[in-house]
């Protein structure tokens, strides 16, 4: 199964990790603020950056790696 580690871009600039296995689905959680708490007071969301990944642990790895990142290096994955 496929999966996917994704950032959002928040009204305030800030940027969330996350992962799903459907990124377009998760998206529609985040922006009915039933996905996170952190987005949720951060309405509306955008998705800026996916990658994909062969399985769920890898991506559940990359999303733990990336959440570990200064600001400044999650900004740079976006080009």
């Amino acid at each position: 199964m496929d999966a996917f580690v994704y950032l959002l871009r928040c009204a305030d600039g800030s940027l969330y990790c996350g992962w799903s296995t459907d990124p377009e689905r998760r998206l529609s959680q985040h922006q009915r603020g039933v996905a996170s708490r952190y987005t949720r007071t951060r309405l509306p969301v955008e998705l800026v950056w996916t990658r994909e990944f062969a399985t769920r642990a890898e991506a559940m790895r990359e999303e733990a790696r990336i959440k570990r990142l200064p600001a400044r290096q999650k900004r740079a994955l976006l080009g």
